[in-house]
């Protein structure tokens, strides 16, 4: 990923200007609503496009301390760029990188038994105990172990222990429905959740942490926190529900700005069909600009005739489809300078869409708007170092 730690003064052709303040700012409005569990920041898939190593030094700067990631690629590379702590990652496949993980001091979820498996002999063969965390799967259906297969995996792991090969540090499972306000699955994993804990603990597991909340459980179910919460989306200023409330609600702010500089502003006749397949044309004689960005940088496709984009102080919406570099929008007859910037989404305090307002227009949520976002455009870093009070 292209990066600068600060703003250029030329302008670039796009740019995702990412606000450290405001990852610090989040993670400390978040513990705040978790006062009792320690928070893990989740900086998977490049910190949700954020960028994984810059934001997770934010992040402990305001108190995280647990990083997590979904491929222990991932974990490796924060532990690579010389991040200490807690580090956690869940996503394993038969043959993953065991070894170096577990020389590394990273947890490592087991969801299973040919994974514990693993974990064992990896172990073994590198004489240091395995940090394992046992994953209950309590009715998502992705990752994590069946409540019938529970015991099985609680005593093999409980042996495993016993040889001096691994230390069970922690029991988790994952919400399918928190974000979605009084479902019936949300106290019905929790239910099992503290009942497959429990068992564990009888049979002589003593994990550090017991965790199963993850952005909107912080938010909104207290109930959930336990010794852990894990928040991914919420760090990065982004509601993980509209209906769950806005940003602001939560005392969060967005930190990614996406813009990019007009390649051409030209005068188009009435009738005049802009981008493949003519989906638009121009009702009148008018002005279009053309946007350098398109979705080979992560500008969805599915916005095409509706993202919002603010130039010269006003909404404009994509005109045509989006193309793979670039889009274009109809300026209704007002001339900016080529150069002058498009924003695509922001906080939106600057009149700016926000990543909510293209999730809306692409008919998807805003942490695939802002994931996407892709290596072509840079990320410029803005209040990388911490003012004094703030």
């Amino acid at each position: 990923m292209t990066e600068t730690a600060h703003p250029r003064t030329a302008p670039l052709r796009a740019r995702a200007e990412i606000d450290l303040a405001a990852v610090r700012a989040n993670v400390r409005a978040l513990r705040a609503h978790a006062p009792t569990a320690a928070l893990m920041a989740v900086v998977k898939s490049d910190a949700y496009g954020h960028g994984a190593v810059q934001c997770a030094r934010a992040a402990r700067e305001a108190g995280a301390t647990w990083l997590g990631t979904a491929t222990p690629e991932e974990a490796l590379a924060l532990r690579a760029a010389g991040l200490p702590g807690r580090v956690m990652c869940w996503l394993w496949t038969p043959g993953g990188p065991w070894a170096e993980a577990i020389e590394a001091d990273i947890d490592v979820s087991v969801s299973g038994m040919w994974a514990l498996r693993e974990a064992v002999a990896a172990a073994e063969a590198v004489g240091t105990r395995a940090r394992v965390q046992l994953k209950a799967d309590t009715g998502l259906g992705r990752a994590g172990c069946q409540p019938a297969d529970w015991a099985e995996l609680v005593a093999a792991a409980l042996a495993a222990e016993a040889r001096g090969l691994i230390t069970v540090t922690g029991l988790w499972s994952h919400f399918a429905c928190a974000d979605e306000p009084g479902h019936p699955s949300i106290q019905a994993q929790l239910a099992l959740f503290r009942e497959m804990v429990a068992y564990a603990e009888e049979q002589g597991v003593r994990p550090e942490v017991r965790h199963i909340a993850n952005s909107p459980a912080t938010l909104t179910l207290p109930e959930s926190h336990f010794d852990l919460v894990r928040t991914g989306i919420a760090v990065y200023g982004i509601s993980p529900s509209p209906e769950l409330g806005t940003p602001a609600d939560f005392g969060l702010r967005p930190v990614m700005t996406l813009s990019a500089s007009l390649a051409l502003v030209k005068h188009v006749p009435a009738g005049h069909g802009v981008s493949y397949g003519h989906h638009y044309v121009t009702p009148g004689e008018t002005t279009l600009g053309l946007v350098p960005v398109g979705y080979a940088d992560g500008v969805p496709r599915h916005a095409s005739g509706t993202g919002p984009v603010l130039v010269g102080g006003k909404w404009r919406t994509v005109a045509g489809r989006v193309a793979m570099d670039q889009f274009v929008v109809d300026l209704g007859g007002d001339e900016p300078e080529p150069g002058a910037p498009a924003v695509l989404f922001g906080p939106g305090d600057g009149g700016e869409p926000t990543a909510e307002d293209w999730a809306r227009a692409a008919g998807t949520i805003a942490y695939e708007i802002v994931t996407r976002i892709g290596t072509r455009v840079p990320r410029v870093y803005v209040k990388v170092k911490e003012e004094q009070g703030g």
